[in-house]
């Protein structure tokens, strides 16, 4: 029997790291607002979040990320310089981003992991379910992960996490969970979790990627919940208790994702997912297409 459950509106996306990966350009740009193809790979984020119903959105930032309001924030110079020039598209870009959603902000502080990131969400989110989108993976828009997430945490309650099968040797990159079958061919019970484990001690190859739906009882856990791998708070260890007694919080379900995933968490990936977007791009996509051909031929003549 389906159950009825509190409707969820707001989302939250830490955005506090410092992106050391991508330095030196991080050095004084924020990794979330590194372009893929024309947009800063956050508005990608709050995109998704909107599309799946959710415009109260929550960003947990830190220090040396005032770019990210003000690149939702309004440009009254800029705005005003295009409609003078009659140019109405790039007008039209350049607002999109401060149309889209109610946006809020709140600064971590002290840079204590992903569980610490969520629970500064706390005073803003309340008694409410909520959503949390990571910046790292981008999914396409015509695979609704986070809209099919949040139709099962209304049906079961408690929590839900995104899941993906990654190879054995990959498993050690990620969040890993135990799970059950369910009478959903996409949707698994979680019995545990394990963040980044040795590949033969981890629990499955179910990795956990960056979509969560959280049930507001994982904010009590994360207050008492002490560091982990890393030294810091983690979210996962929060959600291995929730798994464990769902009386705390409901139980924790997991939605097996397949569709397209671009991780623009390094550089390698960062890179491929331009490529794959400008390619699918109808302004971009058969030019930008033509020349990748002639280049990836011309490259293994020479090789």
């Amino acid at each position: 029997m389906i159950q009825s459950h509190p409707r969820i509106s707001k989302a939250v996306i830490p955005a506090a790291g410092l992106g050391t990966r991508f330095l030196p350009a991080t050095k004084a740009t924020p990794k979330e607002m590194l372009p893929v193809v024309d947009k800063p790979a956050i508005q990608y984020v709050v995109e998704e979040a909107v599309a799946a119903g959710l415009d109260d959105v929550l960003m947990v930032t830190g220090r040396n990320k005032r770019p990210l309001e003000d690149h939702f924030d309004r440009n009254y110079e800029l705005e005003s310089a295009l409609e003078k020039k009659g140019d109405a598209d790039r007008l039209a870009k350049v607002q999109e981003s401060s149309d889209l959603a109610t946006m809020h902000y709140v600064r971590q502080g002290d840079p204590k992991g992903l569980g610490h990131a969520v629970l500064c969400a706390a005073p803003h989110v309340g008694d409410e379910p909520f959503a949390v989108l990571l910046g790292d993976d981008l999914i396409d828009p015509r695979d609704p992960l986070l809209k099919r997430m949040i139709e099962v945490q209304e049906q079961h309650g408690g929590s839900v996490v995104a899941l993906m099968e990654v190879a054995p040797e990959q498993i050690h990159l990620y969040g890993s969970a135990a799970v059950e079958t369910t009478e959903d061919s996409d949707v698994v019970r979680v019995s545990g979790l394990v963040e980044k484990p040795d590949p033969a001690d981890a629990p499955s190859n179910y990795a956990i990627i960056g979509r969560y739906v959280l049930d507001p009882a994982v904010f009590g856990i994360l207050r008492q919940t002490e560091p982990g791998r890393g030294g810091e708070i983690q979210l996962t260890d929060a959600l291995q208790q929730l798994a464990a007694d769902e009386k705390v919080g409901g139980p924790v379900h997991g939605v097996v994702f397949k569709g397209r995933r671009y991780d623009t968490g390094d550089r390698g990936d960062y890179l491929r997912a331009i490529v794959r977007l400008a390619c699918e791009r109808e302004d971009l996509g058969p030019d930008f297409r033509s020349w990748l051909r002639r280049y990836v031929t011309e490259e293994m003549q020479e090789r």
